[in-house]
């Protein structure tokens, strides 16, 4: 089963406002609140390589895009869309290229799989999709990528320890490859502190 579902319906959320709300009135489950929606963004194109199967191009050609606390989601104008849980986002960047601006993104197609972070099969590229997030406005990309990187924040990699993240501070940094920009990317928040604390431009412990 693939990370990137098809819906018909845009899953129920709250605004933050909403959220406040809820949470000062004391409810009997906290469990029970919906997602908070962190942006929305209308007229927005998206681009699947690998595509979904059943969604059409005409279907990526306009559509509305949900930056929702437990998923992204995309609703089409046709009335079809798909979400995908952040997990399964494993890279989200604002790329620059000479065909228009927008959020690239890859998706591990095998996220909450049984054993799927000890196959060998994940190597392949078969199991990742390229998503490409395009919105009428450009001004909006820097609205979108940070809600992302929130949302991101609150899902953590199950499979990280802390001994993993102790051990990677303390790599050769010549096991890393110094972002230059020359292909148009932006890097996302995580990116952009360990660029700084490979090249000991700014790095501070919070």
């Amino acid at each position: 089963m693939v990370s990137t579902t098809l819906i018909s319906s845009v899953p129920q959320y709250v605004s933050a406002e909403e959220h406040r709300n809820i949470v000062g009135s004391t409810p009997t489950s906290f469990n029970d609140i919906p997602p908070v929606l962190r942006h929305k963004e209308d007229n927005v194109r998206v681009m699947l390589d690998p595509p979904l199967q059943t969604f059409t191009e005409q279907d990526c050609a306009n559509g509305t895009l949900f930056v929702i606390e437990n998923a992204l989601v995309f609703m089409s104008s046709t009335g079809v869309g798909f979400q995908v849980p952040y997990p399964a986002i494993t890279l989200h960047a604002i790329a620059r290229p000479e065909s228009g601006p927008s959020i690239y993104c890859q998706l591990d197609e095998l996220t909450g799989e049984p054993g799927a972070a000890e196959s060998p099969e994940n190597d392949e590229a078969s199991d990742m999709r390229e998503l490409s997030i395009i919105p009428s406005n450009p001004a909006s990309l820097e609205l979108i990528f940070e809600a992302m990187s929130l949302c991101a924040s609150l899902h953590p990699d199950p499979n990280v320890s802390d001994d993993d993240d102790l051990d990677e501070a303390f790599m050769d940094e010549s096991a890393f490859e110094t972002f230059t920009g020359e292909e148009g990317d932006e890097l996302s928040e995580v990116g952009r502190v360990r660029s700084d604390f490979v090249n000991n431009s700014r790095y501070a412990p919070y």
